[in-house]
């Protein structure tokens, strides 16, 4: 087999590089070869709507099946690729194949980080990162009444929201003294830890897991106070580990992930690199080397690399963006919260409806609205543009942030 453009990774930025790369004109052989068996579709939904029964599968899909075949883009599923040779500009799949390339692009994404204690390879200890992670909990909860959840961060907190709304009983653990504590402000885990135990989740924060026990399946949960939470189900959010370790043999540069220039190039010739495995230097950091785990990222990579084969290159510098939906709250953050060094808190927790923003060297880098959507919106160019306003003004909801005096 031999492509002009060879995708791997059949994920959000592996799909929309495919599509990115057909609407920029380009009319060379297209491949993506992914992982799994299902066509591309959305992860984020596997921990929210598609648990719950909202969504429907055929509504994850990224395109319709047939889209694929009517765009001439191969999918090769069911493959991984084990090792590359970029001056042959050849992939070795796992079953031995080899499939030739003009340019590769490297959207694998990561796997789930497992946890390293005792017991974590029993029956009933899940992933929430595919759609057979999904399948695989959906299939185990009727016999479940207590599931214990280790991360406190978004994949974490979303599926105790989905599995309180299921009936279940929750206990959610958090080896670090807060939730959230890698992404937001105090002010933001305190409200959402407060809303998860308002909701019966029992969430324990500064706690960590020694062991999981059971003899063929979980049946408890033996904390760092030696303590045992009896469950039936232990869900896993801990992050993920960058799939790159085939590009790393190859001679990529990179640590927690592959690097990449500002064009998403890796210093191999003709090989790419997109989405969560792609560490990059981010303005909206600073400058310092990052890796963005977000749908964002993910297509606005994808974008940049499209362009830049079809002969129009653009440097990657696109606003980083996110969400979270738990119970009836809907966290919108833009830009980057890490390195703040002064928050100011715009509204009233109490009332559910309030935003962080957070600062650094005065100038505004980050907001964190929940269920304040016009304050995220307009947030947004105040982060673009790195304003400087004052704290009383910006936590006057009485004025807009659009209509605020720059310092």
């Amino acid at each position: 087999m031999q492509y002009d453009v060879l995708i791997v990774g059949a994920g959000q930025g592996g799909a929309y590089a495919a599509i990115q790369l057909r609407q920029q004109g380009f009319e060379g052989t297209i491949a993506l070869i992914g992982r799994e068996s299902e066509p591309p579709y959305e992860r984020p939904p596997l921990s929210k709507e598609y648990m719950l029964g909202d969504k429907e599968w055929d509504r994850l899909l990224i395109r319709p099946a047939s889209f694929w075949g009517d765009k001439q883009i191969e999918l090769v599923l069911n493959a991984e690729v084990s090792s590359v040779d970029a001056a042959g500009r050849v992939v070795t799949l796992a079953d031995g194949r080899t499939v030739g390339f003009g340019e590769l692009i490297w959207a694998a994404g990561g796997d789930p980080r497992p946890l390293s204690c005792p017991g974590a390879e029993l029956q009933g200890v899940h992933a929430v990162r595919t759609r057979a992670d999904a399948d695989a909990i959906l299939a185990e909860l009727a016999g479940v009444e207590r599931v214990a959840i280790v991360g406190g961060g978004y994949i974490g907190l979303e599926a105790a929201a989905v599995l309180r709304k299921l009936g279940k009983e929750v206990t959610l653990l958090e080896v670090l003294p807060r939730v959230l504590a890698r992404v937001a402000g105090p002010q933001l885990s305190e409200f959402y830890e407060s809303e998860h135990r308002a909701h019966g989740v029992d969430l324990r924060t500064g706690t960590g897991v020694v062991a999981i026990e059971g003899t063929d399946r979980v049946r408890g949960v033996r904390l760092s106070d030696d303590s045992v939470i009896e469950c039936q189900m232990v869900i896993v959010g801990i992050g993920i580990i960058p799939a790159v370790g085939p590009l790393i043999a190859a001679g990529a540069a990179g640590g927690n992930g592959v690097d990449v220039d500002q064009y998403c190039r890796t210093v191999l010739p003709h090989v790419w690199a997109i989405g969560d495995c792609a560490a990059h230097a981010s303005k909206f950091a600073d400058g310092a080397v990052i890796r963005l785990e977000s749908v964002q990222n993910a297509n606005d990579m994808a974008s940049s690399v499209a362009k830049a084969i079809t002969g129009d290159p653009q440097p990657y510098g696109a606003t980083p963006w996110f969400w979270s939906n738990q119970y009836d709250l809907k966290l919108q953050t833009v830009g980057l919260s890490a390195g703040h060094d002064a928050s100011v808190l715009r509204g009233d927790p109490a009332s559910r409806s309030f935003a962080v923003i957070y600062l650094r060297g005065g100038r505004i880098i980050a907001c964190d609205a929940v269920n304040s959507v016009k304050d995220y919106v307009q947030a947004r160019k105040l982060v673009e543009e790195g304003a400087k306003i004052a704290p009383e003004d910006l936590a006057d909801t009485s004025r807009p942030l659009k209509e605020l005096d720059r310092i």
